[in-house]
Formats: C-alpha cells, sequence, structure tokens
C-alpha cells in the first residue's frame, strides 16, 4: 500500500500509476482535485495541504482505515513549477517561506504522520522527490535549490533514525522535467528547456515517465539493502 503526495498531475501522477501499476493500493494524496487519478488506478483520493501537520496525520490515519498498513510513501508534493527565475537578491521573504513550508516542512510531516505505523509494521519504504538543482548549483531559483538541498540531507538523517525499525529512506533526483505544471509555464519553457537538453548525454526533453522507475525500484525488493542514498534521474546532465 503506497501514498504518494502531490499525485493529481505531472511527476506524482505517473509514480501513482507506476505504483498502480505493480499491484499496489495507492492513496492518490493532494492539495488540488485527486479524484480522478484515484478512479484511474482504483485507488483513493485525500485532499491535503503537507504543510499542514493535521491534514498529514488525517491523511496517514485514512490510508490505514482503509487498507490496515502502510507499505510506501512517496513525498512528491512540492513548489518549483509556478516559480519564476528570479535573482536570488530580488526573491520575497513570501515566497521564500512557502516553498521550504511545502518541499522541506511538508516532507518532514508527511513523514512523521506514516513513521510511526511503519515502525510498529517493522518495515517501510519513504522516497523523496529531490531534484538535480543541488548538485548543479542552478542559478535564479535559490529558494528551491535550497529546498531540494535539505531533502536530500533529511534523506540521509532519517535513514539513519529509522533504519533500526527497517524503514529504508531514499531519494530520487529528477532533471528539468516536462511536466504539466512546467508545460503551463512560458518562462520556464523559454529558459530552461533548450539549456536543459544540452546539458544531457542523453539529448532529449525529459518526461514525468522518466521518474518512474527509479521510484519503483526503492520501493520494492531489489532495493531492500539501500538506504540513506539519492539517485539523479537527469539524463546524465551530472554525474556523482
Amino acid at each position: 500500500m503506497a501514498i504518494v503526495t502531490g499525485a493529481a498531475q505531472g511527476i506524482g501522477r505517473k509514480i501513482a500509476e507506476g505504483l498502480a501499476g505493480e499491484g499496489a493500493r495507492v492513496v492518490v494524496a493532494d492539495v488540488r482535485a485527486a479524484e480522478p487519478v484515484a478512479q484511474a488506478i482504483h485507488g483513493l483520493a485525500v485532499e491535503v495541504d503537507v504543510s499542514d501537520q493535521l491534514a498529514c496525520e488525517r491523511m496517514a490515519q485514512t490510508a490505514i482505515d482503509a487498507f490496515g498498513r502502510i507499505d510506501v510513501l512517496v513525498n512528491n508534493a512540492g513548489i518549483y513549477t509556478s516559480l519564476v527565475p528570479t535573482a536570488f537578491e530580488q526573491l520575497s521573504v513570501e515566497e521564500w517561506k512557502r516553498v521550504f513550508d511545502v518541499n522541506v516542512l511538508g516532507m518532514y510531516l508527511a513523514t512523521r504522520a506514516v513513521a510511526p505505523f511503519m515502525r510498529q509494521a517493522g518495515a517501510g519504504r519513504i522516497i523523496n522527490l529531490a531534484s538535480g538543482t543541488p548538485y548543479k548549483g542552478v542559478p535564479f531559483f535559490l529558494h528551491y535549490v535550497a529546498s531540494k538541498g535539505a531533502v536530500i540531507a533529511m534523506t540521509r538523517g532519517l535513514a539513519k533514525e529509522l533504519g533500526g525499525d527497517n524503514v529504508l529512506v531514499n531519494a530520487v533526483a529528477p532533471g528539468f522535467t516536462m511536466s504539466d505544471g512546467v508545460l503551463s509555464n512560458p518562462v520556464q519553457l523559454e529558459q530552461l528547456q533548450e539549456v536543459s537538453a544540452k546539458a544531457r548525454v542523453l539529448v532529449r526533453d525529459q518526461y514525468p515517465e522518466d521518474v518512474v522507475g527509479a521510484v519503483l525500484f526503492f520501493a520494492g525488493e531489489a532495493s531492500s539493502f539501500i538506504t540513506g542514498q539519492s539517485l539523479v534521474v537527469d539524463g546524465g546532465a551530472y554525474f556523482n
């Protein structure tokens, strides 16, 4: 049984579909309408703002009430596609806080909500969606880059804290992906699409489907002795 946050569209939707395709029962969690995706994969839609502690706790309890267990949490919810490239001196404090509330605090709150159930079961997988940007030092998105750097650091810290309970914590770090949100942001497309494609060994656009395999790997038995790791999925734009 898996929970995927931010699963109403884009990368999150493809991850939810991929997990369902492998036989998982999926909670499609999102701040926006998730019912169409849930119906399409025979899952359960839950409305949640991951920056709200009580909402995250309700999400976890809803999953337990419906399915009796939580095997996988995919922390995908995040703010990126609505952002406009901005010099760091011109970023507003309000936008900085909003990005961190969702991308960092939200990941923490969702993990905090499901961890007791995983600990009780003696097993679990937590997969955090990070980004390739902290590795490459992408300019004009400092708040986003910093938030995803925090996700990578938190992944390592959580792996240490939860490993004794056989709860594995890993991260997947996509490159610039042609998701629904990016396609609706002409500024990002104009400034980043061509540059990102040229930086890759695999010179083509990246799509949400390209991220799914890494998530399924971390959710499956093939990764049962791997924790605290971050896997960059960007077509070879960065080698670590």
